[in-house]
This record gives structure tokens, C-alpha cells and sequence, in this order.
């Protein structure tokens, strides 16, 4: 099966982050969890970041409930992106 584009964004995150030896992990969505966390929720020198990934071209494409959680991550002092390039990673790690 192949991967749609936003997978393949998220892959590319991944491997960009292993690669400079940032802790993440990717919550799952449940109905047991908190809706709209982002893809990403990561730790660099003592750094929360945030990383909500879309498809090339829609960036603009959030929820109201990842808008929220992003701005919760912002007004406790982390870092929170949405990317649809890693490369847009680059001024944030």
C-alpha cells in the first residue's frame, strides 16, 4: 500500500530527528487520550516541541482541536510547528 502524503512528511520528520538524537514520540489518538495533541510531541535541551505534520499544500488544514492544543503548548512555554516540509524543522531544532 503506499504511503499518502502526509506519511511520508511524518517519515521524513522521524528520520530528521533521530538523526540529531531528539526524543519523541507519537501519541495515538484514542478516546482514551487528549484529541488534537500533535503528531510529534518531542524533547531537545530541555525543550518541549510540538510537531503537527500535513500534506505539502496544507498547512492551513488544522483542526480547531490541534489549533487549541498548539496554542496550550505555546502559552506553557514549549514550542509548537506545523510542517509540511521538514525542512521547515531546520529554525526549530
Amino acid at each position: 500500500m503506499a504511503a499518502t502524503p502526509e506519511a511520508k512528511v511524518k517519515a521524513k520528520v522521524k528520520a530528521y530527528l533521530r538523526e540529531r538524537g531528539v526524543w519523541f514520540c507519537m501519541p495515538m489518538g484514542t478516546g482514551f487520550g487528549s484529541s488534537g495533541v500533535p503528531d510529534f510531541i518531542c524533547c531537545h535541551n530541555g525543550k518541549l516541541i510540538g510537531i503537527e505534520t500535513k500534506a505539502p499544500g496544507k498547512l492551513k488544514n488544522t483542526t480547531l482541536l490541534q489549533d487549541m492544543q498548539i496554542e496550550a503548548i505555546r502559552e506553557s512555554g514549549g514550542v509548537a510547528v506545523v510542517v509540511d516540509d521538514v525542512r521547515q524543522l531546520e529554525g526549530v531544532i
